[in-house]
């Protein structure tokens, strides 16, 4: 054997020597030099990879849009709606005969029911919890006042020193509480949906019969003051010349609004002036930004409150005999002064009504003193559009649900039956009309409605009995108003449980597109072999073509009057995709892999994801999700602690052993910021805020920025010297830039305070500016400057000449150099990072103090697990991009959020912007919301990048299975709260915690998705161009 090497050596050195010969007679041929050569085959190179990454980010968006049409199909028959009438009430079609009491002068003496007054006041003081207007009384546990209590005197003096000209009554909103979903439900009398939370930020014109249309219709000059977001819903209804509307949304500024109210409407209140309207409607917003803001145990709650006092006493002062004053909140707050759920706070409201004329009453004497707590005594807010239809002698909108009040026509002795019973069987009997109508429109069977009708026979034989009798006393006017008043109870009933009627089928078909997704990307992220980019020309060919077909094939079903045009549509074409996809399993050249877990990691990556899922079938497990993260978090870090200490190789073992350990102890740091929700109560403490009543920063939390500005980028710094990566752009970048970033963000927050706080007599028009400019520099340095960089930057390497040591031993008189590139194993990783590091900043100027830190926790862990992932030779695994999904969930809840509607922080709307603008305004609301978990999608191809050579073959490929790894952790979640909260649609906590967390992991896959594709596979273009430019291709 030993005899035939050399001949063997000879005949491998001849053959090379041949092929040179033959390249270089090529060469000479066709007049190309070698390097003109080897150009073209780059360039070759470099065209194929840009279709392969092209064709690869399409592949992903079709899977993006299969996400969002399984989404839209099981939204469209879960979060409910209700068909609206178009019916409207006429005052000379009264719902029921009016007997001897009808005027014949219907618009002076009032329609269906004789008026009581002219002309309305009604103003809502946003967010008015009722709370705000009751004197406060210490308990028998010694609790102290707030700075809520006792600021807002006048409701409850008046409602106890004149009965008859006040009442103060609690008053609840139907969720959700949000400002515009409030308002239809004041002005209809209807129940909101819970789909109409999602249209907070623009609003759209009520097209039912209203209580605004209503008295446009019967001629009153309408003016409005305050809120824009009432133009939204009543377009053209308002006096041009005297409406003066304001930006809503801005919470940082407390008196602009309130202080335009005011201004115009104390002098359209003077005498000389209430001929030229006849409603005025006024909407305060000082109070609820001074919530959002602060918090309600806040002296600038306490300001807002007295200031509300000082200018009510100047409207009752103002007020003539013929003019109604109302005076509500449209929802409350919750102990950080937000709202949008349905906790008590939330939904606890305040109503108080004042006339100089004296004709309310209370049925009895205890009711002359306002209840001391919203659970006693509390009206509907549905109930408020009859009872202002009545008292001003307009018809109650066709579509109300409400009843009168009963201080409002109960008479000055409050005896006065007779009348309540007349108001409620008139109340009743639009509310039948409505019902009637209603169910021949849906469809509905008999035994749906048989119980509110026969209670309606009933009232009306009451009624009946009554009025045969020549003197009915006043007990039986009141059973007649109990009959009456039991019937509306039920039907309201009746109404909520019809309106949480779901679509099965609809629903149905988003969990299997969701489920298909599901299976396509198990199948794709981890049961295909080899390269998945040369996969992708294949695939998107047959995704395309089955999409079509199944397109065409839907459009058709469309035409089955029982299937929406729509979602057949969306139906064919999504199925015909999924089969196309699934058809490439055919032409893939090694067959499919199973997709199951051949080691330790992938049954780990797959046990935390499914128990994950599995856990939100439980309420209790829902509430306390980001307990249960951190111990799924600590479990990894302990496992991977325990396998590094098993590395042969001593390096490894040392790394892994420490960035393991360093891992948990980061995971249990971050674990300190907390934000409790009101079911976590009293087992829970926040710390996110100054206290668990507020909505701001405490002192010693704004040095956490500073902290960050000093040491985060110091920190990411050692882990490029660990792969003696720390060169050419990292070092402006990331000793520079990155710095200056973050103590802007740290400057940005103590001016923030300041102005809050009032640390400082710098005028509050100058802070607010100072704050903007700060906010859009350091915006500027993280998208405009880092993209340019990005883009731009070579790769962050240095080339370093020596004498080769070889050389130097055999003592050669002229000694080879040998040319060492510094950087070379982590040359793809080290300039990926940089894209990472710009997101981190801008995520972190958009979170409060308290969440910066968490931020620059989350980005230390992100690298700690690259070093992991590495010494534990984990690239190829799935618990890579699996934990890093965890990451984001578990930071999305110390940043502040949970997953309930109240803990959106929409102030981060404006911390570069002075007001709302579209579409930055929602883009920065989402930046803050969905932080972490954007920023963990950015890092996915990271787990792949990291510490790997520029020319490794199939990055493009391994960095798609990442990705698509990370795409299905949240699909997969996204999956299970969808099907929990399907099979649990009839569960007491519905609407208060899982459709919350249905929408929240909905949201979550699809803004992942996007990032992921756009910003992760999208970034790794600029990425690998430019390594490979340095380093040529593989």
């Amino acid at each position: 054997m030993e005899s035939n090497e050399p001949s063997t050596e000879y005949k491998r050195i001849a053959a090379q020597l041949a092929n040179a010969k033959a390249i270089k007679e090529k060469e000479t041929e066709v007049g190309l030099p070698p390097d003109a050569e080897i150009a073209k085959a780059a360039k070759q190179k470099e065209l194929r990879f840009k279709a392969s990454h092209g064709l690869l980010i399409l592949v992903f968006l079709w899977i993006f849009l299969l996400h969002a049409a399984g989404i839209y199909l099981f939204s469209k028959g879960f979060l409910l709606t209700r068909l609206v009438l178009e019916h409207k009430s006429e005052c000379v079609h009264p719902p029921i005969a009016l007997g001897t009491r009808q005027s014949s002068n219907l618009a002076i003496d009032g329609c269906w029911h004789p008026k009581s007054f002219d002309k309305a006041v009604v103003i809502i003081v946003d967010a008015l919890r009722y709370d705000f207007t009751v004197p406060f009384e210490p308990s028998k546990t010694g609790s102290a006042a707030h700075h809520f209590h006792n600021a807002l005197p006048l409701f409850y003096e008046t409602a106890t020193q004149q009965p008859n000209n006040a009442f103060l009554l609690p008053f609840i909103a139907d969720p959700p509480t949000t400002t515009l979903q409030r308002l239809k439900g004041l002005t209809t009398g209807t129940l909101p949906t819970f789909i109409d939370a999602g249209s907070n930020f623009a609003g759209t014109a009520i097209e039912e019969d209203n209580l605004v249309a209503q008295l446009r219709d019967a001629g009153k000059n309408l003016v409005h003051l305050g809120d824009d977001t009432w133009h939204s819903l009543f377009p053209g209804y308002f006096d041009a010349n005297m409406t003066h509307a304001y930006d809503s949304f801005n919470v940082w500024d407390l008196h602009t609004v309130d202080d335009g109210v005011s201004r115009h409407l104390l002098p359209l209140l003077h005498p000389s002036n209430t001929s030229r309207w006849d409603v005025l409607f006024g909407h305060y917003l000082g109070v609820d930004h001074a919530g959002h803001r602060y918090g309600p145990d806040h002296p600038a709650m306490t300001m807002k409150l007295q200031q509300m006092d000082g200018i009510f006493r100047e409207v009752i002062a103002l007020l003539d005999d013929k003019t109604l004053l109302v005076v509500m909140g449209d929802h409350g707050m919750d102990v950080k002064g937000d709202h949008g759920g349905e906790s008590d706070d939330e939904v606890e409201a305040a109503l108080w009504m004042y006339s100089r004329k004296g004709i309310f009453g209370r049925t009895t004497p205890e009711y002359v003193e306002p209840p001391q707590t919203a659970k006693n005594r509390p009206v509907g807010q549905i109930d408020l559009v009859p009872t202002l239809a009545l008292l001003l002698g307009i018809p109650i909108p066709f579509n109300n649900l409400g009843a009168p009040i009963e201080e409002a026509f109960a008479g000055k002795d409050g005896h006065d039956w007779e009348n309540l019973a007349r108001v409620n069987r008139l109340a009743g009997a639009q509310i039948e009309r409505y019902q009637h109508e209603y169910a021949i429109a849906r469809r509905l069977d008999k035994s749906t409605t048989s119980g509110p009708l026969a209670l309606w026979k009933a009232a009306l034989e009451h009624w009946d009995v009554v009025g045969q009798i020549k003197r009915p006393n006043a007990n039986n006017w009141q059973e007649v108003y109990m009959s009456f008043s039991a019937y509306q109870k039920e039907t309201l009933k009746v109404c909520r449980s019809l309106w949480a009627s779901f679509s099965v089928p609809s629903m149905l078909h988003g969990i299997g597109m969701l489920l298909a997704s599901v299976v396509l990307l198990v199948m794709y992220s981890r049961g295909v072999s080899g390269d998945l980019s040369g996969l992708t020309p294949a695939l998107l060919e047959k995704v395309s073509v089955g999409t079509v077909v199944g397109l065409g094939f839907g459009c058709g079903l469309g035409f089955y009057p029982a299937i929406p045009f729509v979602d057949g549509a969306l139906f064919g074409a999504a199925g015909g995709g999924i089969l196309g996809f699934a058809s490439t399993a055919l032409v893939i050249p090694h067959g499919l892999l199973r997709p199951w877990p051949v080691s330790l990691w992938g049954w780990l990556a797959v046990i935390l994801t499914m128990s994950q899922s599995i856990g939100f079938a439980s309420n209790s497990y829902t509430i306390w999700e980001d307990e249960i993260l951190l111990f799924f978090l600590t479990t990894f870090g302990i496992l991977t602690l325990m396998s590094s200490l098993r590395q042969s190789n001593v390096t490894d073992r040392a790394l892994g052993t420490y960035h393991s350990g360093l891992f948990v102890v980061l995971t249990r740091l971050a674990s300190l910021s907390r934000l409790c929700r009101e079911e976590q109560m009293p087992y829970c403490k926040s710390t996110y805020y100054a206290s668990t009543t507020s909505s701001t920063s405490a002192p010693w939390q704004l040095l956490i920025p500073f902290v960050m500005a000093i040491f985060l980028p110091d920190i990411i710094k050692s882990y490029y010297q660990g792969t003696r990566s720390y060169f050419g752009s990292a070092v402006f970048w990331i000793g520079f830039a990155t710095r200056i970033g973050l103590l802007l963000t740290a400057v940005f927050w103590v001016v923030d305070s300041a102005d809050d706080g009032d640390w400082t007599s710098i005028d509050k028009g100058t802070l607010r500016n100072a704050r903007v400019i700060l906010a859009q520099v350091v915006l500027a340095i993280a998208f405009v400057a880092g993209s340019a960089n990005f883009a731009w930057a070579q790769p962050c390497v240095n080339i370093e000449q020596t004498a080769d040591p070889r050389t130097q031993a055999s003592g050669a008189s002229a000694p080879k150099t040998a040319v060492i590139v510094l950087g070379y194993a982590n040359v793809h990783g080290s300039r990926y990072s940089l894209l990472v590091t710009n997101w981190l900043l801008a995520i972190t100027l958009l979170q409060k103090p308290m969440g910066a830190g968490a931020m620059g926790i989350l980005f230390w862990q992100i690298l700690s697990l690259l070093e992991i992932i590495d010494t534990n030779n984990l690239s190829q695994s799935a618990i890579g991009p699996v934990i890093l999904g965890l990451l984001g969930s578990f930071h999305f809840f110390k940043t502040g959020h949970q997953a309930t509607l109240s803990s959106i922080q929409w102030e981060s709307a404006f911390v570069p912007l002075q007001s709302v603008q579209y579409p930055w305004s929602p883009l920065l609301v989402v930046l803050n919301t969905f932080g972490a978990q954007i920023l963990a999608a950015v890092a996915v191809p990271l787990v792949v990048l990291w510490k790997q050579p520029p020319k490794k073959p199939g990055l493009l490929g391994d960095v798609a299975k990442a990705v698509a790894t990370h795409m299905l952790y949240c699909a997969v979640i996204s999956l299970a709260t969808t099907m929990w909260a399907g099979w649990l649609r009839r569960h007491l906590m519905l609407y208060r915690i899982f459709s919350p967390r249905f929408m929240m992991g909905a949201v979550v896959l699809l803004v992942v998705d996007l990032v992921a594709i756009l910003v992760g596979i999208g970034g790794l273009r600029w990425n690998m161009l430019s390594v490979a430019e340095v380093f040529g291709w593989a």
